[in-house]
């Protein structure tokens, strides 16, 4: 598994926290912050998927080439 993945899936359940915490308090900055965090963790973690399928691709390629 790709650390962008772990990093990104991370990323994702702070935004969570955070937007959360803003929706509690009503603090709407704290609300829009956690969205933001939330919608670049699903990013970082859809790259690290793509990058994972690539080179399992790249993988199942070269063993059939062989």
């Amino acid at each position: 598994m790709d650390t962008d993945r772990i990093a990104g899936a991370t990323k994702e359940a702070k935004g969570a926290i955070r937007e959360m915490a803003g929706k509690i308090t009503g603090n709407e900055k704290l609300k829009a912050e956690g969205k933001a965090d939330k919608i670049a963790g699903k990013v970082q973690n859809a790259f690290g998927q793509a990058k994972d399928n690539l080179l399992d691709a790249v993988k199942r390629a070269d063993e059939a080439g062989e």
